[in-house]
This record gives C-alpha cells, structure tokens and sequence, in this order.
C-alpha cells in the first residue's frame, strides 16, 4: 500500500521560505514520477513540479519556476518542495503525488497516488 505524507506547510510572510517534506511509503518508488500539486479556495488543483524518482529533469510551473526546487531523498524515502520568495498567491493545500508508470506530466488523472496535503499560507 503505497503511502504518501505530507508535512512543513505553514504561515510564513511574502518574500519568506518553506520546506515541504513528502514521505513516501510502501514500495519502491525507483521508477515512479514524483510531483507536487496545489489548490487555493475556490479553484482548481494545479501542477507545481514534477520529477523522476531516479533523477533527472525536473520541470515547474512557470509560475514557481526559479523559486521553488524538487528534491528527492533516496536514505530518507522522501521528496522535497523548497519554497523560496514566496507570494501570497501561493497560499494553497499542497499535495505530493506518484505516478507508478513513471509519467513526468502536469495532468493530475495520471497520478494514481496523492497524500493527504498540507497547508501554506503566506500574508501579505
């Protein structure tokens, strides 16, 4: 049973840091695509990141694209959201995801896993 875990949300100032931590459970995620999601009040879940559990290319929304990284831990079994120079539009649920077909995409119908997310919020 694949287990996802999501934790470090919480309320930080604009201009301010957070990391997100994501500990994933319950096989081995060697071939599977990690990604992070996130949906604010009243609109759609979006895609943040995304990157092979292998290694490899990482890709973002453009609208984190130089702010924020992903990062995985092969010891720990955990990927990682560093949030930097965050803006109150980035206030969100935040949720880690997998992808067992190793899929490296924004579409959220692809990943079969999904943590139960966890809260940023960052005034203004």
């Amino acid at each position: 049973q694949v287990q996802l875990v999501e934790s470090g949300g919480g309320l930080v100032q604009a201009g301010g840091s957070l990391r997100l931590s994501c500990a994933a459970s319950g096989r081995s995620f060697s071939t599977y695509g990690m990604g992070w999601f996130r949906q604010a009040p009243g609109k759609e879940r979006e895609f943040v990141a995304v990157m092979p559990w292998s290694g490899g290319s990482q890709y973002y929304a453009d609208s984190v694209k130089g702010r924020f990284t992903i990062s995985r831990d092969n010891a720990k079994n955990t990927v990682y959201l560093q949030m930097n120079s965050l803006k109150p539009e980035d206030t969100a649920v935040y949720y880690c995801t997998a992808d067992p077909r190793g899929s490296i995409t924004a579409m959220a119908r692809r990943y079969d896993y999904w943590g139960q997310g966890t809260q940023v919020t960052v005034s203004s």
